[in-house]
């Protein structure tokens, strides 16, 4: 049920009422060298009541593909809904970001510590003020990510296993693929879900890289799932897909056999057969050449573009009809 979206929204003291605008800035906590750091949240509401939708990136501060996204949602004008609110977070991790690190100043992994606590550590406390102070208003959420550690994700989207209601905003979406993986513990998906916040997690690219082809994907989906709301501008152009979201329930990690130098054959994103050469491991002496051979018939939803690569790192996920369940970074 749709909580109560036509009365003023507060946030963080701010009142925003309907058909008004506003940009407010939070400190949570000012560096060490007593420098301000203000996080902007971009609130947009229409003179018509209807959902609230929050889009955001940055929760890890090197993932910069997601802060290009919600930046072009906000530049397009693209969160000006026709009706209801967009709240629009470019940053989360606003600290990562300025140090282009994935945690926060204190280590954590801000997306490991919500719901947070008031008095806990610095990310702790941060999680805690978007649960409390933005959260229970929201209807439906995107979150913006990028792979980790110079692992490049297809456009995907992220949903939890058996939820009716997010498969559905999952096919409006439409992103080249659709994961079913479990809500983590610790997560902003895992915490936002136990508030009845319907969020979909968004994966393409990887850390401190911008793709437009990967940025174009999550922006057409945030405008399908507008449209899908009755929230979409009608001057914006909406872009269907040529085909639907690919579903994959069962994946897993193909790791290297030795430690080298690793040539990626630019398979991301394709289906390819069982026995398919995805890449090779050298040595820089030129003593022996390895090839990375596909074990099963999938595609490949994610590629580590690491030009140096240790024995048993993961190298390559693939879709797979049985099989180990992949591992997740957000």
């Amino acid at each position: 049920m749709m909580k109560n979206n036509s009365a003023p929204i507060v946030i963080f003291g701010e009142s925003i009422n309907l058909g008004e605008s506003k940009t407010i800035n939070v400190e949570i906590a000012r560096l060490h060298t007593t420098t301000k750091l203000n996080i902007p949240i971009m609130v947009r509401r229409s003179k018509f009541e209807g959902p609230i939708v929050l889009f955001s990136a940055g929760i890890h501060g090197d993932e910069i593909n997601g802060v290009e996204i919600v930046r072009q949602l906000i530049h397009k004008k693209i969160n000006k809904p026709k009706r209801g609110t967009t709240i629009c977070i470019p940053i989360i991790n606003v600290y990562g970001f300025v140090n282009k690190s994935r945690e926060f100043p204190d280590g954590r992994d801000l997306n490991r510590v919500f719901p947070g606590s008031k008095n806990g550590s610095l990310a702790s406390r941060y999680a805690y003020h978007i649960l409390t102070e933005i959260m229970p208003i929201v209807d439906y959420a995107v979150d913006f990510h990028a792979g980790g550690a110079s692992r490049f994700n297809a456009p995907q989207i992220r949903i939890a296993p058996s939820n009716t209601e997010l498969k559905i905003l999952a096919d409006v979406f439409n992103a080249p693929f659709t994961l079913f993986s479990k809500n983590i513990s610790g997560s902003f998906r895992n915490s936002s879900e136990k508030l009845n916040v319907k969020m979909l997690l968004f994966e393409g690219g990887k850390s401190l890289d911008i793709n437009n082809v990967v940025a174009d994907e999550g922006i057409n989906g945030a405008k399908r799932l507008l449209s899908h709301l009755g929230m979409l501008d009608p001057k914006h152009l909406l872009v269907e897909q040529k085909s639907k979201t690919i579903y994959i329930e069962n994946s897993g990690w193909i790791r290297a056999k030795c430690s080298g130098m690793l040539h990626d054959y630019g398979t991301i994103g394709k289906f390819v057969k069982k026995g398919t050469v995805l890449g090779i491991i050298t040595d820089p002496y030129g003593k022996f050449e390895r090839k990375i051979k596909a074990p099963n018939d999938g595609y490949i939803i994610n590629a580590n573009h690491s030009p140096i690569v240790y024995q048993g790192d993961a190298i390559y996920h693939l879709s797979s009809a049985l099989g180990e369940e992949g591992e997740q970074n957000n």
